[in-house]
């Protein structure tokens, strides 16, 4: 049976009908956008009708950077996201120890620049409230972990135990572990964490998805792995899937995929696989972000690049990558992560046969002018996250300096040089939530308060540029501009609605929007 869909301010997002009022559905393909007139007579008198009650449409929101397995688990967990204190951090430690009788205490989200001192957590900060039981907590960008003695000793690790390649054990003065697990030193403690159950993934896709719908979002590009990919095609074979998931998996598991002709096994509405990713280095906050010139506050440090990416694996791998025509998308947040990712494109461009390649370079957070040029050049896509600055620029200067703020988060920079942009979250890292993303782009204020004109105000973006970003551009970046992204006829029936219309706000209003209503399929989701 058709659907129609009135009474709608309609933001279509397509260059040659902007805004219309209604929508014609049928299964879960729109059928016609136009008035509303056109659109009852078009459908007719036996269909369903839906009232949009004047609001603002939207396509459905696409996130292109999520970790939805881990995101869902999170939910889960002990959450230490808004502590600022030492006291706090514990007290919340020990009571969810107490509540909770599991092997493993796991979870974390804690950042340790909004601490009161704003120094890095230590293993004394458990090992009196949680002695006998290991402890596993990641900072907010999952490239630092803080563990107590329980866990390292579990894991083997000691003070003669050497740094990982790609990684750091941080140790004191004396040479024993503090506790701070960095990056690929992360790996030698979680090997011995127990996996959750087939049922407790099970149940963490549906909380995953459930925080995905209630704001807005529709599709994913998710950072995933093949166990979690064939669950997410057994739960749509039990149409048990209410996202769709673009599926981006690691580059070190690239030759094992090749080999079981992984990536032809199925690509469809719901589910594609297409896409590796790299990482280049680790992250600002845990001063493992890889640059030209040192940090401010770590003179000796430049960040820490992959041993893939020194030991020329990286290469190797992209290249082999691009062959089978798979994109490739690499983590690269300092400007020498990214000038040396550009490197191997370049490269690749040269050695391998053309195609429609869409490069992509994840967060971009730190770049040169000159390196802005190479990724135009190379039609290189920035898949960026606007909540992140929303923290970093409470203490990214202290780490780099003024001067280096230049190319920091430079989305409209980015977009004046031609550049195309998605959006995303980086869930757990910041939270799935585009209205807080757009908000944060369009204004760029930060979590202290202290930048209301915004934190470098020149690089603020539109409400349209952002909402471009999060859907037909999105869209774009994972080969599916002819399916989503914009609200068309024969592409998907996802569509959204907000309890105001942000294009016409005050912008300092757009947090208090709301996602009302989330269409997928052309099914109302409750």
């Amino acid at each position: 049976m058709k659907k129609l869909w009135l009474n709608g301010k309609i933001y279509t997002q397509c260059e040659n009908q902007k805004i219309t009022e209604a929508i014609v559905t049928e299964n879960d393909k729109i059928i016609f956008v136009g008035s509303n007139k056109d659109a009852l007579d078009f459908a007719g008198n036996n269909c369903a009708k839906y009232d949009f009650e004047n609001k603002l449409v939207l396509p459905g929101f696409i996130d292109t950077h999520v970790h939805f397995m881990v995101g869902g688990i999170s939910l889960t967990q002990l959450d230490l996201g808004e502590v600022k204190y030492k006291s706090k951090f514990r007290e919340m430690v020990k009571n969810y120890s107490q509540k909770n009788n599991t092997k493993w205490i796991l979870g974390g989200n804690w950042n340790h620049l909004q601490f009161d001192e704003k120094t890095l957590p230590t293993k004394e900060w458990l090992d009196d409230i949680v002695p006998d039981k290991p402890v596993f907590l990641t900072r907010v960008d999952i490239h630092t972990a803080l563990v107590n003695s329980e866990a390292l000793k579990i894991a083997g690790i000691t003070k003669d135990t050497p740094d990982p390649d790609g990684g750091k054990i941080v140790k004191d003065k004396n040479g024993n572990p503090t506790g701070i697990l960095k990056d690929t030193a992360m790996d030698i403690v979680t090997k011995h964490i127990p996996k959750p159950t087939d049922k407790q993934y099970f149940e963490a896709l549906k909380a995953a998805q459930n925080e995905a719908l209630k704001n807005g979002i529709t599709s994913i590009h998710d950072i995933t792995e093949e166990k979690f990919f064939n669950m997410y095609l057994e739960a749509y074979k039990i149409k048990e899937l209410k996202t769709r998931i673009n599926a981006v998996f690691l580059i070190t598991q690239l030759e094992e995929l090749l080999s079981k002709d992984f990536f032809n096994k199925t690509n469809n509405n719901w589910l594609k696989a297409g896409s590796i990713k790299a990482f280049a280095d680790g992250t600002l906050g845990s001063n493992t972000a890889w640059f030209f010139e040192p940090y401010e506050d770590e003179p000796d440090n430049y960040g820490l690049p992959t041993d893939y990416l020194i030991n020329g694996k990286f290469k190797e791998w992209a290249l082999l990558a691009d062959k089978n025509k798979l994109q490739l998308v690499v983590h690269a947040i300092g400007d020498r992560a990214i000038s040396e990712v550009l490197d191997v494109f370049e490269e690749i461009v040269k050695i391998n046969l053309g195609w429609d390649r869409r490069f992509r370079i994840e967060h971009v957070q730190h770049i040169k002018e000159k390196d802005i040029q190479r990724m135009k050049k190379l039609n290189v896509i920035a898949s960026m996250q606007p909540s992140q600055l929303y923290d970093d620029g409470v203490w990214t200067e202290n780490k780099i300096g003024n001067e280096r703020l230049k190319g920091t988060h430079a989305l409209k920079t980015l977009l004046n040089n031609g550049i195309r942009v998605c959006l995303g979250s980086d869930w757990t890292v910041t939270p799935l939530n585009v209205i807080h993303g757009i908000d944060i782009a369009v204004n760029r204020t930060t979590k202290d308060g202290a930048n209301p004109n915004g934190w470098i105000p020149n690089e603020k973006i539109s409400v349209e540029e952002a909402i471009k970003a999060y859907t037909i551009d999105a869209a774009y970046a994972s080969f599916e501009e002819d399916i989503k992204g914009s609200i068309e006829i024969g592409k998907l029936a996802d569509f959204i609605v907000l309890s105001e219309n942000i294009y016409e706000i005050p912008t300092d209003r757009i947090k208090e929007v709301k996602v009302e209503k989330t269409i997928l399929a052309g099914n109302v989701i409750d």
